[in-house]
Parts: structure tokens; C-alpha cells; sequence
């Protein structure tokens, strides 16, 4: 969103929190929003669990449809693309000397 945007919708962030924990509640979603913070990228909805798509969905329509919210400027939400992953090399054990 733009920087007018982010202002806007911030100086009511705890309502837009208790909004969007409704919305989700009501499409009988487990996951909740914990809080929302400004950062240099845009606006951060922190949840308690891991969101799927259709939950960022519900936050995304709550958000396009506040008040004093330029839609167009409103940037499509994504879930991080990122992978990881370890691979174990060793195992190491120990012979039990009661044999």
C-alpha cells in the first residue's frame, strides 16, 4: 500500500485486529490476528498460526474494503515462497558395553 494508506489504516489498528479476527472467526478459521505493525515495505498482519491462502484472502478483502482505502493501491497478499531444509550427514552412537 502507499505510505498514505499505511497511515491511515494504522491509527486504528487494534480495531482493524478485532475486525479481521470477526472475519476470520466467521469462515470458521483457526488462525487469528495477533497484531499489525508498519514496516518500510508496507503493513504486517502477524497471526498466531500459519495462514493458508484463503485466510489472506479474508484479511486482504477486509482490508480493501475499509474505509478511507485506496483499493488500486492495495498490493496482492502472498504466503513467503521460502524452503528449507538440512540434511543429516552423521548419526553418531554409542555401543552399549553390557553385552
Amino acid at each position: 500500500m502507499s505510505n498514505d494508506n499505511n497511515t491511515k489504516f494504522m491509527k486504528n489498528s487494534s480495531v482493524h485486529v478485532a475486525n479481521i479476527n470477526r472475519a476470520l472467526r466467521n469462515a470458521k478459521s483457526e488462525v487469528l490476528a495477533d497484531f499489525i505493525y508498519l514496516d518500510p515495505l508496507g503493513i504486517t498482519v502477524v497471526t498466531n498460526k500459519v495462514s493458508m491462502q484463503s485466510d489472506l484472502q479474508i484479511i486482504e478483502q477486509y482490508i480493501k474494503n475499509s474505509d478511507n482505502i485506496d483499493t488500486l493501491q492495495v498490493e496482492v497478499s502472498y504466503l513467503p515462497q521460502l524452503k528449507s531444509f538440512f540434511k543429516i550427514i552423521g548419526i553418531p552412537y554409542f555401543l552399549h558395553s553390557n553385552y
